[in-house]
């Protein structure tokens, strides 16, 4: 007979050790290539040495001349908070006794929650990887009754809950999105709220608690980063391609991106994400130059085309006009554990929501994900949909 204990014994012993897997190795094809570690933890936060330059104790002369000065490695030493991930699973009450004699009912109810937690958790976590850590994810150009035009929808699915803050104050909060037009840039709601221009959209409650993406590596605007002044240090300033003008795709334009990042940062690029539109004007400049479009397997059962060896992946987060080159060796996803399942001090996982006929259980990692070397990733900006032939 199927039994809360029982229940709860199936999402730790059977469940938890699948979903982990799935959210580490197969949510995104970025995060499949970025190592995760928990040696720089340090209670609630991540403290670590990065290296910069090399080691000055070198030097060449006589065989009677002094020996060379020593000088070790220079290092600058990172600071960052763990963020608090989340993940939450609802089950009725109803819904477990219906299913009590009925096994492989239970199991499917089961399953059904942890697919849906698994898809909304690799969404999640794909987006944070290419935000800045402040949860944003559109801003608003204009609202018509419960219709909402943005800047952009890549960000936004259909069930989520999101927060609309104005002037930075929050005015709506569990606002959820029925229906995304990707084609018109506009979602719809459910419920009522009063949205003007310029208000931001936020995922629930998650304003400025995300983990550190690449739009934060990338964010010229701002003066540091892990605690660390990019005035003090420049090498924390990765490159970036931003034209006045809109420039065309090409290998050239990637070259050149990739040579500046090895000879002047010895940095190996290995990793190329863009969006499928740039990635579309890639393909199409591959095929007037009568080239062969090379097909690669990632890790993840992910497949890509790649440029020089070097995998391009399209990506739904990635800006229509913008392609990352990474070095995904540089990057650590640094964790306090591996998802876990929230427990009480009983060691209970399901519990009874209040005044409801409900059980649900979350699941949790804490994290922060830091590059090493951020000059050594570039960022090429104002790409052409399209390529004239």
């Amino acid at each position: 007979m199927v039994t809360l204990q029982s229940a709860e014994s199936a999402l730790k012993n059977v469940y938890l050790g699948v979903v982990a897997n799935q959210l580490n190795v197969n949510a995104n094809p970025l995060l499949a290539k970025i190592k995760r570690s928990s040696k720089d933890v340090w209670g609630k936060e991540i403290r670590k040495l990065a290296p910069f330059g090399i080691n000055g104790g070198i030097g060449a002369g006589s065989e009677t001349a002094t020996l060379p000065k020593s000088s070790g490695n220079s290092y600058v030493q990172f600071s960052a908070e763990l963020k608090n991930l989340y993940g939450k699973i609802e089950l009725s009450d109803k819904a477990i006794r219906a299913s009590a004699n009925n096994m492989g009912a239970f199991v499917n109810l089961l399953s059904d929650e942890m697919e849906g937690l698994v898809k909304a958790s690799a969404f999640n976590l794909g987006r944070m990887l290419y935000g800045d850590g402040t949860g944003l994810l559109a801003t608003v150009k204009s609202a018509s009754g419960k219709v909402v035009t943005c800047d952009k929808v890549n960000n936004l699915i259909e069930g989520m809950l999101v927060d609309i803050y104005t002037n930075d104050s929050l005015t709506k909060a569990q606002l959820k999105i029925i229906y995304v037009d990707r084609v018109n840039k506009t979602f719809t709601f459910e419920g009522e709220a009063t949205i003007s221009e310029n208000d931001k959209v936020y995922v629930q409650g998650s304003k400025g608690y995300e983990i550190s993406g690449l739009g934060k590596i990338f964010d010229s605007s701002a003066s540091s980063i892990y605690g660390v002044s990019k005035e003090t240090y420049p090498w924390l300033k990765p490159y970036i391609s931003a034209p006045e003008a809109e420039q065309e795709i090409s290998d050239i334009l990637i070259q050149e991106a990739i040579d500046s990042l090895e000879f002047n940062n010895d940095s190996q690029i290995n990793f190329i994400s863009t969006s499928a539109v740039v990635r579309r004007a890639y393909q199409k400049y591959l095929s007037a130059c009568k080239r062969n479009i090379d097909i690669m397997q990632l890790e993840g059962g992910f497949q890509t085309i790649s440029h020089n060896g070097i995998p391009v992946v399209a990506d739904r987060f990635v800006d229509d006009d913008k392609m990352y080159l990474l070095n995904t060796n540089d990057f650590t996803l640094h964790e306090l554990c591996d998802w876990k399942w929230l427990e009480g001090e009983d060691g209970r996982i399901l519990k009874q929501n209040a005044d409801q006929p409900t059980y649900s259980a979350t699941l949790v990692k804490y994290a922060e994900l830091i590059c090493d070397k951020p000059c050594g990733q570039a960022m090429l900006t104002k790409i052409k949909s399209t390529i004239t032939e």
